[in-house]
């Protein structure tokens, strides 16, 4: 079983609710053959950025950080970690990569189940990994590659 915990600390519009999250979230657990545990918290630009500097000691807010949860030894929980995804950010990066909004939710819950799972894009094959697990989860949600990139709609 794959539970859930939704922190929301802000208050945007449009935001996915707990059954969406959840779909995503046991998604990117598909294969993993025990319980878990995964606190989502949604917030705004401020506590993004202050967690990102804090932590990753980058400036500014950022769409998703994972934070992966490590029991002392000899101890077992089923507590993955926390992800924390700045929505106004989801919804920038939305709109500038011409995706749905929905579509975005899902690859950034997508993406940072992930790296609670010990994904990462630090290097070059690291990342082909990473975003091979990635569309191949949001291709089971029905949705496009994320990395597709259609020139004939960037206004970039």
């Amino acid at each position: 079983m794959n539970l859930l915990a939704v922190q929301r600390a802000c208050h945007d519009s449009g935001l996915p609710d707990e059954k969406q999250l959840q779909n995503w979230v046991d998604a990117a657990l598909t294969g993993i053959d025990r319980d878990t545990e995964i606190v989502i918290r949604i917030v705004d630009e401020q506590e993004s950025a202050e967690l990102n500097e804090q932590y990753r000691h980058i400036s500014g807010p950022t769409n998703v950080l994972s934070f992966p949860f490590s029991a002392p030894a000899g101890i077992k929980m089923p507590l993955l970690g926390d992800l924390v995804v700045c929505s106004s950010r989801v919804q920038q990066e939305a709109a500038q990569q011409h995706k749905t909004l929905n579509d975005h939710w899902a690859h950034i819950i997508v993406h940072g189940v992930l790296h609670l799972l010990g994904y990462d894009h630090i290097d070059a094959q690291d990342a082909d990994r990473m975003e091979a697990k990635e569309i191949k989860t949001l291709q089971q949600l029905h949705i496009n590659n994320p990395y597709f990139v259609d020139e004939a709609n960037d206004d970039e």
